[in-house]
C-alpha cells in the first residue's frame, strides 16, 4: 500500500527546486512533468547505453563544467535544454535520461527524457547514425506509462500525463546529416519534398502522442544549422560564412511545422500543440554575440572548434579554450550552456502562455 501513496508527499528534491522557478505560470496552473523527445541537443545521455553507435559524450571534455565535472552523456560542457527547462518550470534541476541506470520510479512523476543523439524525423536518419529512431523513443514512453501505472495507480498517471508539457525537439540531423550528406536522399527528393517527408512524421508523431494522453505538446523549431561551426567549415567557403542553403531548408520546414501545430490544435480535442521557435532566438544571439556577451561565434571551444564533435573531442584535443562561457558554441556542432541558457529561456517565455 505504501507506494499508493508516495505521490502525495513532495519530495526534498522538488521542494528546494520549486525556488527556481523562472517562467511565471498562469495563475491555477500547473505542469508536474516534462517528457522530452529528439535528438543530442537535448539528450541528457541515453546514447551511453547503445553499443552500436559512436554518437557519444560520456568522456572528457564533455561535462567540464556539469555538476562535479562529470561527462554525462549530454553534448555540451554543462546542462543541456531539457534541463533549463524543467529547472525554469521549477520542477527540478535535470532531466534523467530514461535508460540512465540510477533512474528511480520517482523520477517518472516529474518526467524523464527518451531523446537520442543523432535521432531524426526520417527514419533513415537512426539507421545511418545507429541510434533509436523516434518510433522507439515513443515505445519507452509507453513503457513509462505502464510503470507510472504500477506506481501511483491509473488515475493519478492519467492525471500527470495530461498536465504535462511533452517536447520534441528533432530535424537538424535530417538536413545536415542525411539529406546533404547523404546521396539518398538528396537524389530521391528535392528540399521542398523532403521537408514534406520530415513534416509527416513530425505530425504522424503528435497524433501518437496525443493518442497516448498528451495534451501539452511543444514542437521546438530548427535553428540556423547552416551556422553551426561543422557547418561553416564544410559547406561555408574560404571564409567559413553560414551555409545559406542550410538555413533556408531549415526556415522551410520551421514553416511547414508551425502550420502542423496550429492544425493538430484546432482539429485534436483539449490538445494545445505549440511551435517554439528557436531559429530567430538564436540566429540573434549568432548575429549580436557582444550584446550577449559572447566573444566567439565560428568556432566551438573544443580543439580547434572547426569539425571535432562527438569522438573528435575528447581530453586530447588541442587548444580547447579555457573559458567556455564566452563561446557561443562547445563544440563543431553544439552550444555551450550558457548558450543553451540564454536559448532555452527565450524560448520557453515566448511560448508557455500558449499551452493553457
Amino acid at each position: 500500500m505504501k507506494s499508493n501513496f508516495l505521490w502525495l508527499l513532495p519530495s526534498l528534491d522538488l521542494i528546494f527546486t520549486c525556488a527556481l522557478a523562472i517562467v511565471k505560470l498562469p495563475e491555477n496552473v500547473t505542469v508536474p512533468a516534462v517528457f522530452m523527445f529528439g535528438d543530442s541537443i537535448v539528450d541528457t545521455g541515453n546514447n551511453n547505453n547503445l553499443t552500436r553507435t559512436f554518437l557519444k559524450s560520456n568522456f572528457p571534455p564533455y561535462g567540464r563544467d556539469f555538476l562535479g565535472g562529470v561527462p554525462t552523456g549530454r553534448f555540451c560542457n554543462g546542462k543541456v535544454p531539457s534541463d533549463f527547462v524543467v529547472e525554469e518550470l521549477g520542477i527540478k534541476e535535470y532531466l534523467p535520461a530514461y535508460l540512465d541506470p540510477d533512474l528511480q520510479e520517482t523520477d517518472l512523476l516529474t518526467g524523464v527524457n527518451f531523446a537520442f543523439s543523432g535521432s531524426g524525423f526520417d527514419p533513415l536518419t537512426s539507421i545511418v547514425m545507429q541510434v533509436m529512431p523516434l518510433s522507439e523513443q515513443l515505445d519507452m514512453f509507453k513503457e513509462c506509462i505502464e510503470r507510472l501505472n504500477k506506481f501511483v495507480g491509473d488515475e493519478k498517471a492519467n492525471n500527470i500525463i495530461s498536465n504535462s508539457l511533452f517536447m520534441l525537439e528533432s530535424g537538424s540531423d535530417d538536413l545536415v546529416n542525411t539529406y546533404y550528406h547523404t546521396p539518398t536522399r538528396f537524389f530521391q527528393y528535392d528540399i521542398h519534398a523532403y521537408t514534406d517527408l520530415l513534416l509527416r512524421e513530425a505530425s504522424s508523431f503528435v497524433q501518437k502522442l496525443y493518442e497516448l494522453g498528451a495534451r501539452r505538446i511543444g514542437i521546438i523549431g530548427l535553428p540556423p544549422v547552416g551556422c553551426v561551426p561543422s557547418q561553416r567549415t564544410l559547406a561555408g567557403g574560404k571564409e567559413r560564412r553560414c551555409a545559406d542553403k542550410y538555413n533556408k531548408a531549415a526556415e522551410l520546414l520551421n514553416t511547414k511545422l508551425s502550420a502542423m501545430a496550429d492544425f493538430q490544435t484546432s482539429n485534436l480535442t483539449d490538445a494545445r500543440v505549440v511551435y517554439m521557435d528557436a531559429y530567430y532566438p538564436f540566429l540573434d544571439i549568432i548575429q549580436h554575440i557582444h550584446k550577449y556577451g559572447f566573444e566567439v561565434v565560428n568556432k566551438g571551444c573544443c580543439g580547434t572548434g572547426m569539425l571535432e564533435v562527438t569522438i573528435l573531442c575528447n581530453k586530447w584535443s588541442p587548444k580547447t579554450c579555457s573559458n567556455a562561457s564566452t563561446y557561443v558554441f562547445w563544440d563543431s556542432y553544439h552550444p555551450t550552456e550558457r548558450a543553451y541558457q540564454i536559448l532555452s529561456h527565450q524560448v520557453l517565455q515566448n511560448t508557455i502562455h500558449s499551452f493553457f
